[in-house]
């Protein structure tokens, strides 16, 4: 499997109606990068026109991944992840809230110290974020509950935009158990634990769109997740069991389409 430098992985749901002029943006903004790249669109369960419009971006570097049930964002990035072949690894959103044009900036600060892990955060005194007072508050809350019962070093983990060394996510993707909103969150308390503490946080520049999918029951459903997190991490200990790592042979996962966005 031919390597290249950096993977990108999207996780699409529902982004029929932007999806096409959103990829043309981050395709854009990755040319202008010194390396090799690949963009991973991973369909989850989209019923709208999510495939068809990423088929029609017509890239040679979009490899498009699509499967049948919508399983959550951490389930996609997973899927996507293990179609990567990049020696780093960038997660970020479909709807493109946030600038793709930071990855270079993150891509830089990997390098120059080192870190297992750069982490997009609206905290970052540098980042430009608008969004609601509401969202901004709820955050804040979160993130002090984070901080107080993770000892995570990190002020912001929810925010849609990472990188990560390959080496990270072949340790941790095999051990995580959320597969949607709280996945970010249990991707770093796993890290941590594993011994990859190396990680900075980078600004942003945030634009919040209003179809956002937080609602008051995907609030609930972090809570929970968080409070599951807890408590595979002190009570059971789950984190510290044996685990595989990640395979990056998927061809029998049932149900997923995998195929480049043009004939080759």
């Amino acid at each position: 499997m031919a390597v290249v430098d950096l993977s990108v992985v999207v996780p699409a749901y529902c982004e029929g109606e932007h999806i096409y002029d959103n990829l043309c943006r981050l395709l854009g903004e990755l040319d202008q990068l010194d390396l090799d790249y690949e963009v991973i669109v991973v369909s989850d369960g989209n019923t709208d026109a999510t495939v068809s419009e990423t088929e029609r971006v017509g890239s040679p570097h979009i490899q498009l991944v699509s499967y049948e049930t919508n399983m959550g964002k951490g389930h996609a990035l997973t899927r996507g992840v293990e179609r990567s072949r990049g020696e780093l690894v960038t997660f970020i959103d479909a709807d493109m809230e946030l600038d793709p044009r930071e990855i270079g900036r993150f891509i830089d600060t990997m390098r120059q110290g080192h870190y297992d892990i750069v982490v997009g955060s609206k905290r970052h005194p540098e980042s430009r974020v608008q969004y609601p007072r509401m969202r901004r508050l709820e955050s804040w809350i979160y993130q002090l509950l984070i901080r107080l019962l993770f000892r995570l070093n990190v002020r912001d983990t929810q925010t849609g935009l990472k990188l990560l060394r390959r080496e990270v996510l072949l340790d941790v993707l095999p051990r995580l158990a959320v597969k949607r909103f709280a996945f970010d969150l249990e991707l770093l308390v796993v890290a941590q634990r594993l011994g990859y503490r190396k990680i900075a946080e980078a600004p942003v520049v945030l634009e919040f769109q209003f179809s956002s999918t937080i609602d008051g029951r995907s609030i609930y459903q972090i809570m929970w997740d968080t409070a599951a997190i807890f408590y595979r991490r002190y009570l059971l200990r789950y984190y510290d069991r044996p685990a595989p790592r990640l395979s990056m042979d998927s061809a029998k996962i049932d149900n997923v389409v995998t195929k480049p966005s043009i004939s080759e």
